[in-house]
């Protein structure tokens, strides 16, 4: 799938954003300006969060309560081990409520749950491209609505 623009991301955002459930992890894979941020904002936004949406690279996690949802917007390029993982109790987080949107996921490979649903982005000369893959039923039932 082509996304043209940042709208286009936006609205791909707001589409997700109707589907989502308790518990679901979504890895963002792309590479730094790939628009993996925009579409956690674009979701936040379409659940009718109002705040900034910035990326968590410095703090690795940031928490979203909205529209009677926990959001959970990871960003683990920084990370450096399991250990660092553990001692801030990020595993105590996937709790089987928090939604999770996690930037990075290949650097927390075994220490997070499987992806209900993948979205790779790449970045070509005048658009992103995207594919979307379900991997789990609850995964593959949003895809079927999007």
């Amino acid at each position: 799938m082509n996304l043209a623009d940042e709208s286009a991301t936006i609205a791909l955002a707001q589409r997700l954003a109707a589907r989502l459930k308790p518990g679901m992890v979504i890895y963002l894979h792309g590479d730094l300006g790939a628009g993996k941020t925009t579409l956690v904002r674009g979701v936040l936004n379409a659940l009718g969060y109002t705040g900034r949406v910035k990326s968590p690279t410095y703090t690795l996690v940031e928490p979203y309560h909205i529209a009677g949802l926990d959001l959970r917007h990871f960003d683990l390029y920084r990370l450096r081990d399991e250990e660092e993982w553990e001692s801030a109790g990020f595993r105590d987080e996937f709790d089987g409520h928090n939604i999770f949107f996690i930037e990075w996921p290949e650097h927390a490979q075994g220490l997070i749950p499987q992806a209900d649903v993948e979205i790779m982005f790449e970045i070509l000369p005048s658009e992103r491209n995207i594919e979307i893959r379900g991997n789990t039923p609850t995964g593959r039932e949003c895809l079927k609505q999007l």
